[in-house]
């Protein structure tokens, strides 16, 4: 079993930025595929990011040039680095992992990210 923990969520304004941080602990080595989804309210969950054990990455339309993830893996972390942030961005955002893309086979607890003025 893997344990996925996020943090970094918050308020932010238009415009603004959060980095949101997810720790893996557990059977690591299972994990080839990590990412981050997010889901606002009435609305389905949408995958955001991923980057693979190769540091392969790919992003959704809606946040390609403003939204960044990277990893480290000797600590067992990946990061999604969220910039210009839109209100359209507010959802509770998920970290992910698996052996494959898209990362679902574990999952963290979720963490509120709003942009508001």
């Amino acid at each position: 079993q893997v344990q996925l923990v996020e943090s970094g969520g918050g308020l932010v304004q238009p415009g603004g930025s959060l980095r949101l941080s997810c720790a893996a602990s557990g059977s690591i080595f299972s994990i080839n595929a990590m990412g981050w989804y997010r889901q606002a309210t009435g609305k389905q969950r949408e995958l955001v990011a991923t980057i693979t054990s190769g540091g392969s990455t790919n992003y959704a339309d809606s946040v390609k040039g403003r939204f960044t993830i990277s990893r480290e893996y000797y600590k067992n972390m990946w990061y999604l680095q969220m910039n210009t942030l839109k209100p359209e961005d507010t959802a509770v955002y998920y970290c992910a992992a698996g052996l494959v893309l898209p990362p679902n086979d574990y999952w963290g607890q979720g963490t509120q990210v709003t942009v508001s003025s």
